[in-house]
């Protein structure tokens, strides 16, 4: 079997099922009545049947078993509903019929426990006083006219058993225990028969306030008497005296009429009882009596209650029940079978409660616990030192061992009521996560249970938020020239440390995203990302870089600084697309020209070449490409002023095709007007890193001009002669040879002639057969002022009609006279 919290009891413990506190105890005002109303407050059903009648409340004892055994008894009744539910509840079944009855004559109720012994499962037993089923709640009802207080709260026990034979008469008794009391180790002599645990057991299991209900039902149930003593040691220290019920029990109040209901016990009522009445009564649980009924025989069912208030009794606690048969209902009895059930937990308690439920790293926070005592109308303060324990960063329980981060004693507690609160120190988590306190209080000599009094933080986790850290960027902002690198930094920021103290680590990352495609949109894709730097490691706050990148090509490129954080303490950041842009300006190239300055006359060709400089290279790594084209312009209609329109547009080259730097031409041109011609050299650019340029209009002329000549005269004399020769007719035609000879500066043709044309047939003359002229043909030339020129003419005839003809030397004489002249830039 299995209690409310899960445990399975060990062998040792087999008849016990835990019954935990369902609610804290409320004090009650303790004024004695003389007729306090159990059995119709309203709460609980005692009317001789263990199944609650109605959905709701009353309870009755199938819903108590239902709450003990979470369900594995009694699975059709619901939980306890009455007025917010018991305060406390017990439920035990014996494993069989002679499990745990008393032995040895130390085994009396005015002896203490600690000298009562047991045997297990021997027999020797009237069926009759064998229990099989024990059972007990406890309420904390709110004040009526069924169950007046003039407290806050009325307090009423409910108790019962079942019994394996119905033949015969039974008495019983009901000792509820400020003590937690189990079973020991040694069933059988005094001393070790049963166990405690409390600061009180070692000077006696029972302590004063512990109450004692013994009835006895006889005549079928009929006449019900009912008893009601309380632990009283200090009451008869030498014996019986006067008052006493018995040593060391006092007696509070009995009565020969305590059946629930009757007419000679009307409500209402301090204690009464009842038995069930008929044949078949139905067993909530499972049941097997004697005779081999599941359903009970008339009087096999036991059930009671008592208004604890009416007895002052109303603020003790009680850990235990006790369900036991004896012989008669005197205190000396001889006790028979019996039942031990666990019921509250009494004496004190610890519980916590953290600060806060979420922090941020770097924060710190604080636990309280707080001990609640109980028992007794003024329970003792409680002493000692509790002891806190954190755990984390991935709790979500926390143990009370190892060492604590911090004890407080209690004696510094705040107290409110019967709850004592101490505050821990500042606790300051190292690590993001989930963490929970948890606190632990040994006990002292009033209040012990076995392993202290703890909590284990089940309910007092929190959680320790990372820290969100900063990141400001400082990046090129330009724009600046193709080639030019840009740079980015980070400045980091609220950094928290790692759970071992050191500074924030991690990395930043820069990354470079363009150029945009579009001007005024930042756009950051896998597909736009250009550069990746390596990692920068960070140790706490400070300014990251410079990252350094060289773009390729011109525009405008985003920049994001990504932080990866440094888990579990530091949550990573990055810069936000678009927050941080550099410009990337193309570059203006420069160019230089050299043309044909002139003046040149009209006709020569004329030239120009173009000298660049400042490309960039291509996005490719190239150098810059383009054209370069010259055109001239001309000529000027006013030498003083140049214009370079389509009208005076009068040559264009072919282009020059560039690759980067350098000289590019020449272009040649020729002009077909005088005038001056102006040259434009025009770079087409390479888009998207090199702009073009040109030449200005004007910077570059030509002068064409006409040359104005000059003329000089330079007189040549080629000297020649003729003669001609002439006759009368009759003689026939002329026939014969004429002969030249030419003496220069030899007027006596004297020296050797410098012209002799040898003899010529004056037949190939010109004229006629009676007249014919020859002629030399000299081709000396000469130019020399002075000289002379003689010459002379033989004719000899070979007509024998005809005579010769003899000249006479220098007969026919010439000189030079030389005057040369010139005109000089006449137009």
């Amino acid at each position: 079997m299995t209690g409310l919290m899960g445990l399975a009891p060990s062998p040792r413990a087999r008849r016990l099922l835990v019954a935990p506190v369902l609610a804290a105890m409320l004090v009650a005002l303790l004024v004695p009545y003389g007729a306090l109303a159990v059995h119709d407050t309203g709460a609980f059903e005692l009317e001789g049947n263990a199944v609650s009648d109605t959905s709701g409340p009353p309870d009755d004892w199938d819903r108590v078993c239902n709450q003990v055994t979470a369900g594995a008894q009694c699975a059709s009744a619901g939980p306890t509903q009455a007025y917010g539910g018991a305060t406390a509840v017990g439920w035990t079944a014996e494993p069989s019929p002679n499990s745990s009855i008393f032995t040895g004559g130390g085994s009396k109720d005015p002896i203490d426990i600690n000298q009562w012994a047991w045997k297990d499962e021997s027999g020797g037993l009237p069926d009759k006083d064998n229990l099989t089923h024990a059972f007990s709640a406890r309420y904390s009802l709110t004040p009526s006219a069924t169950c007046p207080s003039t407290g806050t709260t009325c307090e009423v026990l409910y108790f019962g058993s079942d019994r394996f034979d119905n033949s015969g008469d039974a008495q019983q008794g009901f000792w509820f225990l400020q003590n937690a009391i189990g079973l020991g180790s040694n069933k059988v002599g005094g001393g070790t028969g049963f166990s405690c645990q409390g600061s009180t057991c070692a000077s006696g299991f029972h302590r004063t306030g512990d109450v004692l209900v013994i009835s006895d039902f006889s005549n079928g149930g009929n006449v019900a008497t009912m008893t009601i003593y309380k632990w009283n040691p200090g009451l008869c220290p030498t014996g019986k005296e006067a008052g006493c019920g018995d040593v060391n029990l006092e007696k509070l109040a009995s009565s020969d009429q305590a059946k629930c209901g009757d007419s000679a016990n009307p409500s209402p009522d301090r204690g009464c009882g009842i038995v069930n009445s008929s044949n078949g009564t139905t067993a909530p649980w499972s049941f097997l009596d004697k005779s081999g009924n599941t359903t009970y025989l008339q009087g096999e069912l036991f059930e009671g209650g008592i208004n604890l208030s009416s007895f002052n009794l109303g603020n003790e606690c009680f850990s235990s029940v006790i369900a036991e048969t004896r012989s008669s209902t005197s205190t000396t009895a001889v006790l028979k079978d019996f039942v031990v059930t666990p019921f509250a937990v009494c004496g004190a308690s610890l519980r916590t409660q953290t600060s806060a439920t979420s922090i941020p790293i770097g924060s710190s926070l604080t636990d309280s616990a707080t001990v609640t005592v109980s028992g007794g109308t003024n329970p003792p303060a409680p002493t000692g030192t509790v002891s806190f324990f954190a755990c984390g960063p991935a709790a979500t329980t926390c143990a009370t061992t190892g060492t604590a981060f911090n004890t407080q004693p209690l004696s510094g507690a705040v107290k409110v009521g019967n709850e004592y609160t101490v505050t821990s120190a500042s606790f300051t988590p190292n690590a993001a996560g989930t963490w929970c306190f948890a606190a632990s209080w040994p006990g002292d000599s009033n209040y012990a249970q076995a392993g202290g009094f703890r909590d284990n933080g089940a309910n007092e986790c929190f959680t320790v938020t990372p820290r969100q850290p900063t990141i400001s960027t400082s990046q090129t902002v330009g724009p600046v020239l193709i080639g030019t690198p840009i740079s980015d930094t980070a400045t980091l920021g609220n950094t928290a440390p790692k759970p071992n103290g050191d500074p924030a680590g991690g990395t930043i990352v820069f990354t470079v995203y363009g150029p945009r495609a579009n001007p005024a949109t930042a756009v950051c894709t896998t597909a736009t990302l250009v550069f990746t730097s390596s990692g920068f490691a960070v140790s706490g706050n400070g300014t990251y870089g410079p990252a350094t990148f060289t773009p390729t090509a011109t525009g405008i490129y985003d920049w994001i600084a990504t932080y990866s954080g440094d888990p579990p303490n530091t949550l990573g950041v990055a810069s936000g697309c678009g927050d941080e842009a550099s410009a990337i300006a193309p570059k203006q190239p420069t160019i230089t020209t050299s043309q044909t300055a002139g003046p040149v006359p009209l006709g020569t060709a004329i030239t120009d070449t173009a000298t660049l400089g400042n490309t960039a290279p291509k996005p490719n790594g190239s150098p810059a490409g383009g054209t370069i084209v010259f055109t001239v312009y001309g000529p000027r209609a006013n030498p003083a002023t140049a214009v370079c329109t389509a009208a005076t547009l009068v040559f264009t080259s072919s282009g020059f095709a560039v690759s980067g730097d350098g000289t590019y031409g020449p272009a040649s041109y020729t002009p077909t007007a005088a005038g001056t011609y102006d040259w434009i050299a025009t770079y087409s650019g390479d888009p998207p890193n090199t702009l073009g340029v040109a030449s200005l209009c004007g910077d570059e002329a030509s002068v064409i001009i006409q040359l104005q000549p000059t003329m000089t005269t330079a007189q040549r004399f080629r000297p020649n002669d003729s003669a001609t020769v002439t006759v009368t007719s009759g003689a026939g035609n002329l026939a014969g040879t004429i002969r030249f000879q030419l003496f220069v500066n030899d007027s006596g043709c004297a020296g050797t002639a410098v012209y002799d044309s040898g003899e010529i047939d004056i037949t190939t003359g010109t004229g006629t057969g009676l007249s014919r002229t020859v002629s030399t043909s000299n081709t000396t030339e000469y130019v020399t002022t002075g000289t002379t020129f003689s010459w002379l003419v033989t004719y000899t005839s070979t007509n024998s009609g005809q005579k010769n003809v003899t000249a006479t030397c220098n007969a026919e004489n010439s000189s030079i006279t030389i005057d040369n002249g010139g005109t000089f830039n006449t137009p």
